[in-house]
């Protein structure tokens, strides 16, 4: 067995797209997989025929997040039915993007708010018990790269400012529950680019930038591609498996978008006759 088989996770988002690939990869290490959801209902079918095809120790359910007194049924439901938790991945958020929703309205911003933020407060609140008992368990938050860039540049059109300041406010929260969980828990952030399947192309509102405002994103990034769910994935597993001395840490996961704006002028001739 491996290091990870056996263990217990609850993961967040896990219908489609990132969620569902993290709840398969852990599936096929021999994880028991709990996988929560509320939209995407039309997905349900695939995801369970992909799961069969990879473990038969996994079960679904569905509850709305935003509902914070539904969160801890949640948990108590994941812990009992395979008896413990050993990973929680808080993989949920909602963003809207200014070129699909332009100005703000009250209930966007409260819905990115409620989703981004505190669905994940609530989450972690009650699994902590379940989590400290395990011993040797992991959170690994997500978040965006927006926490750090904002409305400026290339993402100007991608990324709102309510969205923004929730994905700031998610790396306090990592630090402060790397804290409250030590030793027994380990809590790290993925701080998300632009991926395929998040702020990417295969997103509503992508087809709404011109050629131009894309090619603008991918040159922004300094490996000049858009991120693929399968380095999403690698850097799940190697957190949980293989980094046991991290814990605290947001990983900028963003091909270095972040830093790809500012350009290095050719070192200039010396002026210095000493």
């Amino acid at each position: 067995m491996n290091g990870i088989a056996g263990k217990k996770a609850l993961i967040l988002g896990g219908i489609k797209g990132i969620g569902k690939e993290i709840a398969l990869s852990l599936a096929k290490e021999k994880v028991k997989v709990a996988v929560n959801y509320y939209d995407w209902e039309e997905s349900l079918d695939e995801l369970k025929k992909d799961m069969d095809k990879v473990s038969n120790e996994y079960f679904i359910l569905k509850t709305d997040l935003r509902k914070t007194e539904n969160i801890l049924a949640l948990i108590k439901k994941a812990a009992s039915y395979f008896g413990g938790l050993d990973i929680l991945i808080n993989n949920i958020e909602r963003g809207g993007w200014p070129i699909v929703h332009g100005e703000y309205t009250q209930n966007q911003w409260d819905m990115e708010f409620g989703t981004t933020v505190r669905a994940k407060q609530w989450l972690f609140k009650e699994a902590l018990p379940y989590l400290k008992a395990s011993g040797d368990s992991a959170v690994i938050n997500f978040s965006s790269i927006a926490g750090i860039v904002g409305r400026t540049g290339p993402a100007s059109l991608v990324f709102n400012d309510g969205y923004a300041a929730a994905n700031r406010g998610i790396s306090l929260l990592t630090e402060t529950w790397a804290r409250l969980g030590a030793p027994e828990v380990r809590v790290n952030e993925i701080m998300l680019g632009f991926f395929e399947t998040r702020h990417g192309e295969k997103t509503r509102g992508w087809e709404l930038l011109t050629a131009k405002q894309k090619q603008d994103i991918k040159e922004h990034t300094l490996v000049q591609r858009y991120g693929k769910i399968k380095d999403i994935v690698k850097t799940v597993l190697f957190l949980i498996k293989d980094a046991p001395f991290i814990t605290g840490s947001v990983i900028k996961l963003d091909g270095g978008y972040t830093i790809g704006g500012e350009k290095i002028y050719p070192m200039p001739p010396s002026q210095d006759n000493i």
